[in-house]
């Protein structure tokens, strides 16, 4: 029996804006902000999204087919991981900037919020 495969862009196919459409939604930048913080591949049940499982498996496959997370099966378990090495060597930084700026948005109060205090 043969193992599943799924399809992954070449490192130096990987496309900017390819790379930005597929960091553009707040799911999948949550994706990404989990895995860059737990530096290990991890199934997908292991992030929790606020969304339904056939969405959950859209914004894996973008991430995939950006270049920006693998997927691999191990047993019965669909790994993912980030594809920081190839990211950071195409793009220097931008894997970098974008994950801090999610997790300062996390931790910064929300201006609107601010003001109304």
């Amino acid at each position: 029996m043969t193992a599943r495969v799924l399809e992954h862009p070449p490192a130096e196919e990987i496309r900017l804006e390819a790379v930005l459409h597929a960091l553009a939604d707040p799911a999948r930048l949550e994706i990404v902000r989990f895995l860059a913080a737990s530096g290990v591949e991890v199934p997908c049940s292991a992030i929790d999204l606020a969304v339904s499982k056939s969405t959950t498996t859209h914004h894996y496959r973008v991430l995939r087919e950006a270049g920006v997370i693998t997927q691999v099966y191990r047993g019965t378990s669909k790994l993912n991981g980030l594809r920081r090495a190839d990211l950071d060597r195409r793009f220097p930084g931008l894997l970098d900037s974008v994950v801090n700026a999610v997790v300062n948005a996390v931790k910064a109060p929300r201006a609107d919020t601010a003001r109304a205090s």
